[in-house]
């Protein structure tokens, strides 16, 4: 079988001359970057996700903390280029469609679409750094460059062309490291491994999704360790030095670079915002502007006090109510008690007595470990309320809900709290207790699930009675507490350390990733339908407008890279039954398999990492997330290509050779470039005429589930 040796390289191509290597680079560089800049500022409105990263441009520049699903480092960046282009920060980003009329946006997407500009040569210079062959690169570049998906998501203010850059960067620094792996030690060898590690910190820090490179890297990385341990004229300490070397550049310099990208963007997001919410109070109090940052409230929980209650995982929202029912067949017709991941008048309850009517004129009376108290929301007088019908979701759960009429209720309105680890007379605090609410008649206590409520519960958070008093998601902590017969303290010495806050946005990320839900209308796809090109995204207008936008992959692009695929696996497992049968092959074409399959199987595996895991994934999934599969694809693809082209002209005579293999690269290139002049206006625009409401692309609607 072949081993992925990244060494392999092919010397012979005759194609490899110095000069022509800069022409055919500058000529890839040109040809991309015209592409991504043309019509780089049209549609002037907010086109699908730059309603979201746009937005958080604007929330770094106005240093605004905020919650993301991704890390920060795309963010940031985008940012940085609205500032150094002139954008003000203040354009509110609400939806697509919006007109950007005089604010400057154009940078933030020149920004993207240079990032996006750099891919086609990165996978130009990969795949010449791995086979030594100009056509080989030109053909990769080209299905990169031609292909409308990558375009496409080059030409806006999204993470994707960045995660694409980061990615090809990464590859390309791994190949150049490897290619000097001859002289380990060198100068050269340690900075290319730096830039490598460098590049993958940067990938990861974009979007997890850049893990999927560091695998390729790790993966690439032990079967190198493991070559070198064969290597029996290597001493102990050489080798010891090659791991350690490996260790530091490729472990723990990302590792700091992810630290350093993170510690910056927690000091320049310093001010409250609407992210606050998804985090814990602690971390709450070290945002400017919040409640808890250098404000005093009260300390100690009273009687009469008008508090929220944030469910004390990370990420927990805040207990809420509101006006609306739970719908028929859920038990009783009362009032819903969800959680809410947003501070919201309907988050305040008031805190009472059980056993005697409120007063608020008795004498302060604190509430203490073992208590029993009733719950009045604020907004709508009822009280928080159990019984034993089943949970909306839940059904092992005893559903909870709003109940009574100004205040006054019955039994079922009684919860015992209970401080962990705390004895009876132990006050309640703010922010610093941990607590359990039992409920009196069910012993059951109060909980919110994993699980969101449909769209009759607003897609909010469930929350139920759960009999099993020892799960960890039924602790809760006061967060807002407000009564002004109580003196106030300062919270900010709650503030947790950076680690603290790290720790708990990874947490709060990776929850947040895994429940990720299509929003109403919202166009979603399967892994299995990328590769087939089955069903794209609407990025501006719809099948009826005059001008839509429609992320796609060329159709002829996307066919070529699936037949390589499959045709690389065919002469794959042939060549290895000729190997393993001891069949002859000439020195020429034994070195020439050999060397393509290796880089073949490399850039395989990459696409594999890229594509394979997304079956695992029970989050929402969207076309987008094929294109970093695809970037390998389209590498493998040119390689291929060009093996092919010199195995076809051993059948001619040497005459006519380089004939018939220019020929080849020239009419493969010519329907790349043909069938890009015909897709083209899915990334700059599908046009109807006011005298024909035929669109220019009719003719190439060739699948029902296109919708342009």
């Amino acid at each position: 079988m072949v081993r992925w040796d990244m060494n392999i390289i092919n010397n012979k191509n005759i194609f490899c001359i110095p000069v022509l290597k800069m022409i055919t680079l500058f000529a890839v560089v040109l040809a991309s970057m015209a592409t991504r800049f043309y019509k780089l500022s049209e549609p002037e409105h907010v086109c699908w996700d730059e309603t979201h990263f746009g937005k958080m441009g604007s929330y770094y520049i106005n240093r605004t903390f905020f919650f993301d699903v991704h890390p920060p480092l795309g963010k940031m960046l985008i940012g940085l280029s609205g500032v150094l282009s002139g954008y003000d920060g203040t354009f509110a980003f609400d939806k697509p469609g919006d007109s950007y009329n005089d604010k400057t946006y154009v940078g933030m997407r020149a920004f993207c679409a240079l990032l996006g500009s750099a891919i086609a040569p990165l996978s130009f210079l990969t795949v010449l750094e791995l086979t030594q062959s100009i056509p080989a690169g030109i053909l990769a570049a080209a299905f990169i460059i031609c292909d409308t998906g990558c375009l496409t998501l080059s030409q806006y203010i999204l993470l994707d062309p960045i995660l694409l850059f980061f990615i090809a960067l990464s590859t390309y620094c791994l190949v150049k490291f490897y290619s000097v792996s001859h002289k380990p030690f060198h100068l050269s060898w340690w900075l290319w491994m730096a830039a490598t590690g460098f590049s993958l910190a940067c990938a990861f820090s974009v979007k997890f999704v850049g893990l999927f490179i560091i695998l390729l890297a790790g993966a690439t990385t032990v079967q190198d360790l493991w070559g070198l341990l064969g290597e029996l004229t290597l001493t102990k300490m050489t080798l010891f030095r090659h791991l350690l070397a490996r260790v530091v550049c490729l472990i723990f310099l990302p590792g700091l670079v992810y630290l350093i990208i993170f510690a910056v963007h927690l000091q320049v997001l310093n001010a409250s915002g609407p992210g606050d919410a998804h985090f814990s109070s602690q971390f709450q109090s070290s945002l400017l502007g919040n409640n808890l940052y250098n404000t005093s409230m009260p300390r100690d929980v009273a009687y009469g006090s008008v508090i929220t209650l944030r469910n004390h995982r990370a990420g927990g929202g805040l207990l809420h109510s509101h006006m609306h029912l739970y719908p028929e067949g859920f038990g009783p017709k009362q009032q819903q008690i969800t959680t809410y991941s947003y501070k919201d008048e309907n988050n305040n309850w008031l805190i009472k007595r059980a056993d005697v009517e409120h007063d608020p004129s008795r004498p302060i009376q604190f509430v203490t470990h073992g208590d029993y108290v009733r719950l009045e929301h604020i907004q709508t007088a009822r009280n928080l309320h159990s019984h034993e019908e089943p949970a909306p979701l839940t059904k092992q759960h005893f559903q909870v809900s709003g109940y009574g009429i100004n205040g006054s209720g019955d039994m079922n309105d009684i919860w015992q709290v209970e401080l962990i680890n705390q004895n009876a007379g132990v006050r309640i605090q703010t922010v610093l207790s941990k607590i359990k609410l039992i409920h009196y008649n069910t012993g059951c206590v109060l909980y919110t699930s994993a699980k969101w409520l449909p769209k009759w519960g607003f897609e909010q958070r469930e929350v139920t009675c759960n009999p099993d008093t020892r799960d960890s998601n039924s602790l809760w902590n006061v967060e807002d507490h407000v009564n002004p017969r109580l003196p106030n303290l300062s919270f900010q010495v709650l503030a947790p350390s950076f680690l603290e806050k790290f720790i708990e946005s990874h947490i709060v990320m990776l929850q947040g990733n895994s429940e990720l839900k299509p929003k109403a209308g919202e166009i979603t796809s399967q892994p299995w339908q990328w590769p087939i090109n089955y069903k794209g995204q609407l990025f501006s207008g719809g099948v009826k407008a005059a001008y839509t936008v429609y992320l796609l992959g060329n159709p002829i692009i996307f066919v070529g890279n699936l037949i390589c695929l499959t045709v690389f696996l065919v002469l794959y497992v042939i060549w290895a039954l000729l190997e393993k049968r001891g069949c002859t092959l000439t020195p020429k074409m034994k070195e020439r398999c050999h060397s393509t399959f290796g880089v073949c199987c490399f850039l395989f595996i990459g696409w594999f990492f890229h594509y394979a895991p997304f079956y695992t994934m029970r989050r929402v999934l969207y076309f987008h997330h094929y294109f970093p599969a695809m970037l390998f694809n389209s590498m493998l693809s040119g390689v291929l290509l060009d093996f092919i082209f010199q195995l076809v002209e051993d059948f001619f005579s040497a005459k006519s050779r380089v004939n018939i293999y220019n020929s080849s690269i020239v009419i493969s290139l010519s329907i790349i470039a043909h069938s890009f002049y015909l897709f083209h206006p899915l990334s700059y625009g599908i046009t109807t005429s006011s005298f024909n409401t035929t669109s220019n692309m009719a003719g190439l609607h060739w699948m029902d589930s296109w919708e342009f």
